[in-house]
């Protein structure tokens, strides 16, 4: 039996809605808008954003040591977010949503795979 490729696209939204509704997706998304909401987080996102743009031109500009500290800021900037809980539970369950993810795309390929041979 033969498909089309607009018949393996409306699967593939099929999939994507599915996906949307698992527990580990509405997790990522209830995660994702506290951090949108979180005061903290949004300030320390935007220093480091200013941050990098300094880095960027500090770079072009060929200022070694200007960067170096610019660098050190983000770094600890990154160090600070990072150690929120709210951002280490973003983090998990970003990484669960990539394993989903992961694991259909797995399938897709081994299962193409297998009819091929």
């Amino acid at each position: 039996m033969s498909h089309t490729k607009e018949e393996v696209l409306a699967k593939a939204r099929q999939i994507a809605q599915m996906m949307e509704e698992t527990e580990e997706v509405e997790f990522f998304k209830r995660a994702e808008k506290q951090i949108d909401a979180n005061g903290k987080v949004s300030e320390i996102i935007a220093q480091m954003k200013a941050l990098q743009k300094q880095a960027v031109n500090l770079q072009h500009f060929g200022k070694k040591q200007a960067l170096a500290e610019v660098e050190a800021k983000i770094e600890a900037l990154e160090s600070t977010l990072y150690a929120m809980p709210i951002v280490e539970e973003f983090q998990v369950v970003q990484q669960e949503v990539n394993e989903l993810l992961q694991m259909v795309s797995q399938t897709i390929v081994q299962r193409v795979d297998e009819t091929t041979k």
